[in-house]
């Protein structure tokens, strides 16, 4: 591959690719700005595909099966927080590094980690399948083992995708989230039809992280200064920050399917899912705008870091996002639910524009958190993960009907985001002291 086809093109995006060579020709906000888009128009994409995935499966195997396989999906959710903190990691310390040679030796370092503990952790699940099994309600365990196999490629995906984030490749990185939701669609819908079932959406969830694992990434980076050798590895220390944050992240974003799957019948779980599955679009949106903060913010220097748009820029597009798609569902829950769902899950339509607030609330939040991550090993990350536990107390000691379960997160979440925001409000009030001196 030639040093002028560093990314892999994608026909919509073409315009917006993010090369190594024009790293350094970028200011972090011009930088910040592009990966925004380039990984929005990516989401939009990927949205869309999981949407239909979801619509697909919920209008074929109706509100009680669907609830068994968004809650397998939500396992899934949970598991990927090993995966996230190793994209996370990878991602950091490959931006920190200025040279090929350094990028290199991060990404094999992290990828043989993850071979190690991918298999331990599909071992693991497979041994612990009747119980989990037990604890969803699912009439078959061999639905977990199945999808351990694609949990053994889980980790090794979160490498993959990190060298591609650190090295702001942002396009190549949109295009295998959007190839594995693409080959997720198409193999449960064939499964499905072909009589699986249960089976055939799991089976689908493993093999679409095998085909994104196997997917050609770019892999010429001729234009990076080279100085011989030099590294900076990835530190315990960051691992450890990495996996309590997204330990954290995916129980605050899933365990509310998993126990309202445990305590309610599988008509109301399924239509609680399905209220989730759109309120997770806000949280999938935002997401992207903090993947191209984090490496732009890892690799800014300090007097960067001290003007608004590292931090300011990301807080005012995720903002936007939150106020737009909270309008969108209240005026229209309904229309969305009736489209989206069909009419059996029409009665769940009031739920829609809580559990939107809910998510927004800690979209915001994430864009603070991982701002100080991006910067050093912070405590948000463990303040976050205290907050997941209040969550999982609350709802089980709060469970009356569906709309209770929603508004204990909501309140927790207002908590929150209130406690993140503390430092910053502070550091703000310093600058302007020290400026007003």
């Amino acid at each position: 591959m030639s040093s002028d086809q560093d990314t892999i093109s994608f026909p919509l995006l073409g315009g917006l690719r993010t090369r190594w060579s024009d790293w350094r020709l970028k200011s972090p906000a011009s930088l910040l700005l592009s990966g925004s888009l380039v990984l929005l128009l990516g989401s939009a994409f990927v949205s869309t595909l999981n949407f239909v995935f979801n619509v697909v499966m919920a209008r074929l195997l109706g509100p009680a099966l669907f609830s068994q396989a968004a809650a397998i999906v939500t396992v899934l959710m949970l598991l990927s927080c090993i995966s996230l903190s190793f994209q996370m990691v990878c991602a950091k310390f490959v931006a920190r590094n200025e040279t090929a040679t350094g990028k290199t030796a991060v990404y094999h370092n992290m990828s043989r980690r993850a071979w190690q503990v991918g298999l331990g952790v599909a071992l693991v699940l497979t041994a612990a399948q009747k119980p989990i099994a037990e604890y969803l309600r699912m009439p078959n365990s061999w639905v977990i083992a199945v999808l351990a196999v694609g949990i053994a490629f889980y980790n090794q995906l979160g490498v993959k995708r990190g060298k591609m984030q650190g090295w702001c490749e942002f396009t190549s990185l949109s295009w295998n989230y959007i190839f594995e939701a693409a080959a997720k669609l198409a193999i449960a819908v064939l499964l499905v039809e072909l009589g699986y079932g249960i089976f055939g959406v799991v089976g689908a969830l493993s093999a679409s992280i095998l085909a994104a694992v196997l997917m050609p990434a770019p892999h010429n980076h001729a234009t990076a200064v080279d100085d011989g050798g030099a590294c900076i590895p990835a530190s315990f220390g960051e691992g450890i920050q990495a996996i309590v944050f997204f330990i954290g992240q995916v129980i605050i974003n899933n365990v509310d399917i998993i126990l309202v799957k445990h305590f309610f019948a599988s008509e109301l779980a399924g239509l609680y899912a399905a209220v989730a599955l759109v309120g997770r679009l806000l949280y999938f949106a935002s997401w992207q705008v903090v993947s191209a903060m984090f490496p732009v913010s890892a690799a800014a220097a300090e007097e960067e870091h001290r003007k608004a748009h590292v931090l300011g820029l990301p807080l005012l597009i995720v903002s936007a996002l939150c106020a737009t798609f909270i309008l969108i569902v209240a005026i229209f829950p309904g229309l969305v639910m009736h489209l989206v769902f069909g009419e059996g899950f029409h009665s769940a339509q009031s739920l829609l524009s809580l559990y939107a607030s809910s998510t927004a609330l800690y979209a915001l939040a994430m864009v603070l958190i991982t701002y100080e991550m991006s910067r050093k090993i912070a405590n948000t990350g463990w303040l976050q993960l205290v907050f997941s536990g209040a969550i999982i107390l609350a709802i089980y000691m709060f469970h009356s009907d569906l709309r209770q379960v929603i508004v204990v997160q909501v309140w927790l979440k207002v908590l929150m985001l209130l406690v993140v925001s503390l430092p910053f409000l502070r550091s703000i009030r310093i600058l302007r002291w020290k400026e007003v001196a």
